[in-house]
């Protein structure tokens, strides 16, 4: 019966996609001198695109292992997706700091430039990647399965911090982004 819960990913598409497509700014620029300092960097992409093994997978597991906490990580995902989606439309925000030209010419960057064609650099702040990988910690924390497994624990905020940094060393966030995620 928890599954019908899953109901909330197309909406919630379907809500952003609107978003993306009907608002034309203006956008307000998020930046900050810690962007600065942060350079490029395309490996960052590895954890990047994990998020989505990440979120999925620990929904999953909590799906069939751990119904109520898969309800609980639902709820907590549906509310910060949504006080998100109200922000973007309160306080419409974009970050500039996509590098003009690569350092290098590789396959990682290559697809970075991909993701930067289909993944606008509109909406960024608060960090749904940053939101989603919390979610997903917590789900996994929450289950039960790691309580007497430290080292998965630490694995799992590896995982997390790994793909909060991801965003930044990839340009596709600011650091602001992810300090105004994290109260969520």
């Amino acid at each position: 019966r928890h599954l019908w819960l899953l109901a909330f990913w197309p909406l919630f598409g379907v809500f952003f996609k609107v978003l993306e497509d009907a608002f034309a700014g203006p956008y307000h620029p998020v930046r900050c001198a810690l962007d600065d300092a942060i350079p490029f960097c395309e490996w960052f992409l590895l954890p990047y695109l994990f998020w989505f093994v990440f979120l999925a997978g620990s929904l999953a597991f909590a799906a069939i292992y751990a119904p109520n906490t898969f309800r609980r990580t639902m709820a907590f995902i549906m509310l910060t997706y949504i006080v998100t989606g109200i922000v973007y439309l309160v306080y419409p925000t974009c970050q500039q700091l996509r590098p003009l030209e690569f350092p290098r010419d590789n396959l990682l960057t290559r697809l970075t430039e991909w993701i930067y064609t289909i993944d606008t650099n509109t909406n960024v702040c608060p960090s749904i990647h940053v939101i989603g990988s919390f979610a997903a910690l917590f789900a996994l924390l929450d289950s039960g399965v790691f309580h007497k497994r430290p080292v998965w624990q630490i694995v799992c905020w590896l995982i997390t911090i790994l793909i909060c940094a991801s965003t930044v060393f990839l340009k596709q966030h600011s650091a602001l982004d992810i300090v105004f995620a994290l109260p969520l």
